[in-house]
């Protein structure tokens, strides 16, 4: 029941249209009883969305694309992590009086790094990062602060090669990665994600280097990876895992309860399924 008690949380992005965050987070409210109510946003001027956001009193905020990065501009404080990662997703509105305050975290690396960590402990692994996007920097700092060892591979070199300085890791070009061994392998390009479904980021035939083999493409859930490394002998972790887990890191800085994850799982579960069905 929405009433003058309910607490705002939402997303901020264009498009929005088709974040999944709603239901996840929405769920995870109701389950634990809590009186909020999360929405989809897509701001017109992004510096007037974030003033109406601390007028109206929202308690946090997620940021998707393209806002990332512009969003660190408008920000009181913001992460160690999330400056190091240049990346912002998390906003958290702390008021004291009149006056309010807003920190903001990334949460993508660590949704990457508790997602593998159902498989794998990071530390002291050697993991192959495929991609060299905003994606594959959060989940690269993130395995450096978890101790893992990276390797980085790009089909754009020169891209490439500048996130692996970024980095201080090596970077391995496409020519070479049939030499390559590493503990696991993370997916952080689109290749595979719909309607390109059959796209691979890296060659099938090499996947048995790569006992575990990780993608954040979560629409389709098994996506072509998933399947010819599952087909292999490797251990497959799903895109909508470092969704649910990253989405569960923003539930605990907003609310400071754990997150319920079966009921934000069966409900990513739900609406991935009725957007497709």
């Amino acid at each position: 029941m929405i009433d003058g008690h309910t607490q705002l949380f939402g997303i901020i992005g264009d498009p929005v249209e088709h974040s999944l965050s709603p239901a996840m987070h929405n769920a995870a409210l109701a389950h634990l009883g809590l009186n909020g109510v999360y929405v989809p946003m897509r701001p017109a001027d992004l510096a007037e969305a974030f003033h109406g956001l601390r007028s109206l009193g929202f308690v946090g905020v997620s940021v998707t694309v393209p806002f990332k990065v512009a969003i660190m501009d408008l920000l009181d404080a913001i992460d160690p992590v999330a400056r190091k990662i240049g990346a912002v997703n998390t906003l958290v509105f702390e008021r004291t009086g009149t006056a309010v305050r807003c920190t903001g975290h990334n949460t993508d690396w660590l949704g990457s790094n508790r997602a593998l960590a159902e498989v794998i402990d990071p530390a002291g692994r050697t993991v192959l990062l495929v991609g060299a996007g905003g994606a594959a920097r959060a989940v690269g700092f993130g395995l450096i602060e978890a101790g893992a060892q990276i390797l980085l591979t790009n089909r754009t070199e020169a891209k490439g090669r500048h996130l692996a300085g970024q980095l201080g890791c090596p970077f391995i070009p496409a020519t070479d990665l049939a030499g390559i061994r590493a503990d696991a392998l993370i997916n952080t390009t689109s290749a595979g994600m719909a309607p390109h479904i059959e796209a691979m980021p890296i060659a099938p035939e090499l996947l048995p280097h790569f006992p575990v083999v990780m993608d954040i493409v979560y629409a389709p859930l098994e996506t072509r990876l998933l399947r010819e490394a599952t087909a292999r002998g490797c251990r497959a972790i799903d895109g909508l895992t470092m969704l649910q887990y990253q989405g569960a890191a923003q539930f605990t800085l907003w609310t400071g309860r754990e997150a319920p994850h079966p009921a934000m799982r069966q409900a990513l579960l739900a609406a991935l399924h009725g957007r497709h069905s």
